[in-house]
């Protein structure tokens, strides 16, 4: 009989039915379109074995004077220069106390340390380093104590817990670790998921206080104990009262006998959980004394919740770095300090004048060298304006007031609510607000920028959903997905474009991080989906084919390769090298194309496969035996399951005088219409396909 070449058009069409989609490709899962054929993308290593603290959100790369290749990564907990797969600690300071302001308060029997350090502005996950402190006299030696700590819980305004690596004993107990000790905080870690709302969250579990009434539990808790055990049960064994251990509230029901409280575990909506032996309780609400009570417990807090992401923006001034968190101060890291040095405010900078304290994100204009702050405060305030731009004198990141004898100066964006991003262009700058397109140029003195409105009805997923390439700027919005070139904004027509809106978590949409992988002409888009809190889906448009493709992969930040030799991409507290080997960092991938439904005539007969003709390619595997596996799947109609399903194995036999692979397999499936599916699964494995040959046979039924 004869054979039919089967050619799909190339990329993932979602956006109709498998069924009107005949000739195209339905599913994929890591393969990407070249030359208008699909294959397996890339794999991916480690860069480095070792690990940073946080999530990394953004990732930026340079070149010193010497030739030094640095690598800068922020994450919700620290900002990292990476030199020589070594991560370098270069978070600025926020405060430092004066010596014998802390001091420590051990347990017996407990890892956890109290810290007492008034009005210490720390919040639970800041990172803190104690020098000049003594011994505790037993297990917690000064050596345990100087050195950096993470906050494991904040107990009120001015005392904070710890945990150490030690179990104090009775000598530690009533020592306070000396009069000389010093804490040095750093800069106040971000959140890592995004959080609403006024009151329930804000400060400690809806209120905030600076005297709650405390005790510690006087035993460990698993999830369904009603009846516990504290050190002091002093004002607060009344029916009704309600206490606070961790995340978890519990209804006080009244005392069994001293010290023994009766409770309801898992209260008003929190999780009934374990806890360990001296955990702190917290009296939430009933205190005999009303001034221990939570401020607004059960109402809104006069304090709003963080609801902004830890991210952070920053780029190259020559060989030094400007960073800024998300709606936090712009910092400077000087290179001739070396990476042992952390980052430090541009106001203490020789020479700083009206320095911004507040903005949304930095850049250096590479063209002219200004420093431009996005969303600052305005010269002579403290006030954050959302659409105020502010740029520095020329070649100064340190001078900010606008003066007639210099260029520094402002500009107010004319439409939206808040700035959400720019993104520089050889051309331009591109600035995105919450509802607008701008384009800003350097014109020139006297008035330094100019800025033009380019469009009043953009919308733009995230501040890091933008990218631009070759000149041209692609971006992923609220519903859709956008290009700007030469002066013209244009929808990109998207195949995939319910698949990726109509499975997606809104509530995390911070998170979108953009791509380019220059190599292979793609943009990437890595999101949330709608039951995940992190990233863990992308999609990719690929501008040289105008084609589109998904899948699954968790990366929190992406850059293309350019001083790297390969793009790199982060995860988990890791870097990884991309489009280098074929493996996901050793473990083999599961990588998959699956075409529409196809049909003969009108699809109102039946027909019979008997026959597959494999066409694929293994060049570029590392194990010397690579296979796929051919799956053609039959259906009586386009709205049920596949009914018959038959898989065979193509190996590659040889690679000399040419490769050679399974040249036939034989199957037998009876339905009104077919898919092929191509897969593979084994490790080191490298394909492409082509353009495989079926052989069909009229069945005769209808």
């Amino acid at each position: 009989m004869t054979l039919t070449k089967l050619n799909f058009k190339p990329g993932i069409n979602r956006d109709i039915t498998s069924y009107s989609n005949e000739g195209g490709y339905f599913d994929g899962e890591l393969i990407r379109f070249h030359l208008n054929f699909p294959e397996k993308i890339g794999g991916w290593s480690k860069y480095s074995a070792n690990t940073y603290q946080g999530t990394a959100r953004e990732l930026h790369t340079w070149v010193a004077l010497d030739g030094s290749e640095y690598l800068g990564i922020g994450t919700n907990s620290k900002y990292y220069i990476e030199e020589g797969g070594d991560f370098n600690d270069i978070t600025p300071l926020r405060v430092a106390t004066s010596a014998g302001d802390v001091t420590f308060t051990a347990v017996n029997g407990s890892s956890t340390l109290t810290v007492t350090d008034t009005a210490h502005g720390a919040a639970a996950g800041d990172f803190v380093t104690f020098s000049g402190a003594d011994s505790l006299g037993g297990t917690v030696i000064a050596s345990i104590l100087n050195a950096e700590h993470e906050i494991v819980s904040i107990v009120n305004g001015n005392s904070y817990t710890i945990a150490v690596s030690v179990t104090a004993n009775a000598t530690d107990a009533g020592n306070s670790g000396g009069s000389s000790t010093v804490g040095t905080y750093q800069l106040n870690a971000g959140l890592d998921s995004q959080v609403g709302g006024t009151g329930w969250g804000a400060g400690l579990f809806g209120g905030v206080t600076s005297n709650p009434l405390t005790t510690q539990l006087a035993e460990a808790l698993d999830n369904s104990e009603t009846g516990i055990n504290v050190d002091d049960e002093t004002g607060i064994t009344t029916a009704g009262d309600i206490i606070l251990v961790g995340a978890e509230l519990m209804l006080v029901a009244g005392d069994t006998d001293d010290n023994t409280l009766n409770v309801t575990r898992g209260h008003s909506g929190t999780t009934a959980t374990t806890h360990a032996d001296n955990a702190i309780v917290i009296v939430a609400k009933g205190n005999e004394s009303s001034d221990d009570d939570y401020v607004g417990w059960g109402q809104s807090s006069a304090l709003t919740t963080k609801t902004q992401i830890r991210l952070w923006s920053h780029d190259n001034f020559g060989e030094d770095l400007l960073i800024n968190p998300r709606d936090g101060a712009i910092f400077y890291w000087d290179r001739s300090n070396n990476l042992s040095t952390r980052a430090v405010n541009i106001s203490t900078l020789a020479g700083a004048n009206e320095v911004p304290t507040i903005a949304k994100q930095v850049l250096v204009s590479d063209k002219d060298r200004h420093v431009i702050a996005f969303g600052c405060n305005p010269q002579g305030s403290t006030i954050q304006d959302p659409l105020l731009i502010r740029f520095s004198n020329q070649e100064s990141p340190a001078e900010w007031e606008a003066k007639a004898t210099n260029t520094a100066g402002d500009l107010r964006l004319g439409s939206g609510s808040g700035f959400v991003q720019a993104v520089e262009t050889k051309r331009e700058i591109l600035i995105w607000t919450d509802s607008s397109l701008h384009s800003m140029q350097f014109i020139g003195p006297p008035f330094t920028f100019g800025i033009n409105q380019i469009s009043s009805s953009i919308t733009l997923m995230s501040s890091n959903a933008a990218i631009g390439t070759e000149e041209i700027v692609y971006w992923m919005g609220l519903d859709t997905f956008y290009l700007y070139a030469q002066n013209q904004i244009q929808q990109l027509p998207c195949t995939v474009k319910d698949k990726v809106f109509l499975d997606f978590n809104f509530e995390q949409r911070d998170k979108v991080i953009s791509g380019v992988n220059s190599e292979w002409g793609e943009v990437w888009w890595f999101y949330p989906s709608s039951t995940s809190q992190e990233n863990d889906k992308y999609v990719i448009y690929n501008y040289i084919q105008k084609v589109w493709y998904y899948g699954t992969l968790s990366r929190t930040a992406w850059l293309d390769r350019g001083i790297k030799t390969y793009p790199i991409a982060a995860q988990g507290g890791y870097i990884y090298n991309h489009e280098l080997g074929n493996d996901n960092d050793g473990v083999a991938m599961t990588s998959f194309v699956e075409s529409s439904q196809l049909d003969t005539g009108d699809g109102d007969r039946f027909l019979m496969l008997t026959k597959l003709i494999p066409d694929v390619k293994f060049d570029g595997s590392t194990t010397p035996v690579p296979s796929v596996d051919f799956t053609l799947q039959t259906r009586r109609h386009p709205g049920a399951n596949y009914n018959q399903t038959n898989t065979g194995t193509a190996t590659r036999s040889a690679t000399t005088p040419v490769e050679q692979w399974t040249e036939k397999l034989d199957v037998r499936l009876r339905g009104r219409s077919f898919s092929l599916k191509v897969q593979s699964t084994g490790l080191g494995t490298k394909w492409k396909l082509g353009s495989p040959r079926v052989e069909i046979r009229p069945d005769g039924r209808r």
